[in-house]
């Protein structure tokens, strides 16, 4: 009967460490997954400035040429325009960089969230494990069965008395 206590107790302990221990590893993967999120997030919105820059680089050589073939020289006015449309341009750049940068922070922070929760978790899972082997260890205990100070642990002898 003790041993079985035993073997139940031992089970339900490390069933506690194993359950934390794959609540960590699971919070670990969740973690690189967001940092793969922020890194490819990161990505896109290098390939968008880009294609906004590409973009703005394409509207400032259609705005030269069409003043060009109106005869107007490029002083005055039409530097203005350009000079405005090119500050739009970067000021564009900048909000792609802003927004990315926001949810690169995001998924960061989702990141560390999960690599702590796993943490929790696996600490958990130890006072788990230790709650279940003391409450094991007790069930065993027979109070009937226990040695008391100022008596005998044996039985006493067949015929009587100690020498």
């Amino acid at each position: 009967m003790c041993t079985l206590a035993l073997i139940g107790t031992a089970l339900s302990v490390g069933g506690a460490l194993v359950e934390g221990q794959q609540s960590k590893q699971m919070a670990d993967y969740q973690a690189k997954a967001y940092e793969q999120q922020a890194r490819a997030d990161a990505q896109a919105a290098a390939f968008e400035q880009g294609q906004e820059r590409h973009k703005q680089d394409l509207l400032q050589a259609q705005a030269r040429a069409q003043a060009g073939a109106s005869g107007v020289g490029m002083a005055g006015s039409p530097t203005e325009v350009l000079a405005a449309n090119a500050r739009q341009g970067q000021l564009d750049i900048k909000a792609i960089q802003y927004g990315s940068q926001l949810r690169q922070n995001n998924l960061t922070t989702q990141a560390a969230i999960s690599r702590f929760s796993g943490k929790q978790a696996a600490a958990a899972s130890i006072f788990k494990a230790g709650g279940h082997l003391v409450s094991g260890l007790s069930g065993i205990y027979d109070p009937s069965k226990a040695v008391t100070f100022g008596k005998s642990a044996f039985p006493p002898a067949p015929g009587g008395g100690l020498y």
